[in-house]
């Protein structure tokens, strides 16, 4: 195995410890208007999240022989978002915020 792989594979490793939700469960959760009312989005287009949420149920779905280099690219994208974002956890109840909405949109259930 050389470094590179190695790399890969802590990137899967990681990305699979910070997205805590299954394909189905995120498909399911990118349907609501709840996934759907946050986000940065160009000219009222789909958010930047709920695209990327998109992208990991295909990933979760994915074997990870096929995983191409920009596939490995946006695990570690969305792993550090994850990490960012559970940093400016909100005090209080979070359950019906738009900081857990994003998250979930990305793939990591805060509750």
């Amino acid at each position: 195995m050389t470094e590179q792989d190695g790399n890969r594979d802590q990137i899967i490793k990681d990305f699979k410890e910070a997205v805590n939700m299954t394909a189905g469960e995120l498909e399911k959760w990118l349907e609501t208007g709840e996934s759907k009312s946050v986000g940065q989005s160009k000219n009222g287009g789909e958010s930047v999240g709920h695209a990327s949420g998109r992208r990991i149920v295909g990933l979760l779905r994915t074997k990870k022989g096929d995983f191409g280099e920009d596939d490995i690219a946006h695990m570690r994208k969305v792993t550090g978002y994850i990490h960012r974002h559970l940093e400016q956890r909100p005090e209080g109840d979070v359950a019906d915020t738009p900081w857990c909405y994003s998250l979930r949109n990305w793939g990591h259930d805060p509750l």
